[in-house]
């Protein structure tokens, strides 16, 4: 039996939308917001009922109806810490999603849960949200960090690596709650994950949680030296924050994190871009060799996935220095849209339990 979900990927100015036949995306759209539009509204969680007239006008402009939905599935926004998995929209949720103090903001992807249960409620059928970027399920040895101040946290692109890892668990014909995985997915940032009996136990929080550089990021520096740049006097905490967020990584070192320049700028026989996509090469294969100690060298596969993943010459470097400890699979690209329509069908189709939010 086929199943039909419609997915909602909320972000600040647009959302995404789609609506899957099984794994068959029937149609796929993207509606942009503009800022006097949104700018009407006391707060992001105001926005959803004119989001969800769109999403609702969207469906009907392409010949779909909502009483044809099985399910609709929303981007999880920032829940309390849960573990991996499919939940069910609930109280609860919405409540705690309508809480800035939980994560210190709202964030737009918030409104994905809100915009899902209302048109699912409109039609007696169930709202999901799939693997937000709050799983934890870290074991207590992995939050330890070197000082009892900080906590080591679990931050990742949990939606994209939880869905390839799924995915790809299935092409190899293992069980995924049985499979020992390292996944790298590669945007502008570089999450490295350790995947143990299909649970992700240990990462780098790829914003600024230590890890290897990445197109905008600066990943792991010198403590010491870090100190110094910040007690200089040059910048302020704001200023900090974005400088290592945003600024660093391949577009401090090459004035550009566009992939596709810099290789031709190798092809060119520039020799500093060269040197700098391998050092960010190196650093990622670095801390993929780390949790494969983690994982006591027993690992099924090695997965690279995100946008970063389509560029032949990094996946040749990592491949080059990590190929030993398994098979390296490239499977790129963000998927999220997918990632979350598959995660809804799994549960439908009775593959794996809903978990219920509390």
């Amino acid at each position: 039996m086929k199943y039909r979900v419609l997915v909602i990927n909320p972000g600040s100015t647009s959302t995404k939308i789609a609506v899957y036949d099984d794994d068959k995306a029937l149609f796929t759209q993207v509606l942009r917001h503009q800022a006097e539009e949104i700018a009407r509204f006391g707060g992001i969680i105001e926005q959803y009922e004119f989001r969800k007239d769109l999403v609702l006008k969207a469906m009907e402009q392409n010949d779909i109806s909502p009483s044809t939905l099985d399910a609709v599935v929303g981007r999880g926004g920032l829940v309390k810490t849960v573990v991996g998995g499919t939940y069910k929209v609930n109280d609860i949720m919405l409540k705690d999603l309508q809480n800035p103090n939980l994560w210190g903001r709202i964030h737009a992807s918030n409104l994905g849960a809100f915009i899902a249960k209302s048109i699912a409620d409109d039609q007696n059928i169930s709202a999901y949200i799939v693997d937000p970027v709050t799983v934890d399920e870290f074991p207590e040895i992995a939050r330890i960090s070197g000082i009892p101040e900080i906590e080591r946290k679990s931050l990742f692109h949990a939606l994209n690596i939880r869905y390839t890892a799924h995915k790809l668990a299935k092409q190899l014909n293992k069980d995924f709650h049985n499979t020992n995985m390292i996944a790298v997915h590669m945007g502008g940032g570089i999450t490295v994950a350790c995947i143990r009996n299909g649970k992700v136990i240990d990462t780098n929080n790829a914003l600024l949680g230590m890890g290897p550089f990445s197109p905008q990021r600066a990943g792991a520096l010198p403590i010491g030296d870090l100190l110094e740049l910040a007690f200089s006097g040059k910048y302020t905490k704001k200023e900090l924050l974005s400088k290592l967020a945003k600024e660093s990584g391949l577009l401090a070192y090459l004035g550009t994190d566009n992939g596709i320049e810099i290789e031709k700028r190798i092809q060119n026989g520039d020799k500093k871009a060269e040197l700098i996509l391998k050092a960010m090469c190196y650093q990622t294969a670095k801390e993929m060799g780390a949790f494969a100690a983690v994982l006591e060298g027993k690992v099924d596969a090695i997965f690279l996935t995100g946008g970063l993943a389509y560029d032949k010459f990094i996946v040749d470097e990592i491949t080059k220095m990590t190929g030993f400890i398994a098979p390296v699979h490239v499977l790129p690209g963000e998927n999220e849209m997918e990632a979350l329509s598959q995660g809804v069908i799994r549960v439908l189709k009775d593959l794996e339990e809903e978990k219920i939010y509390k």
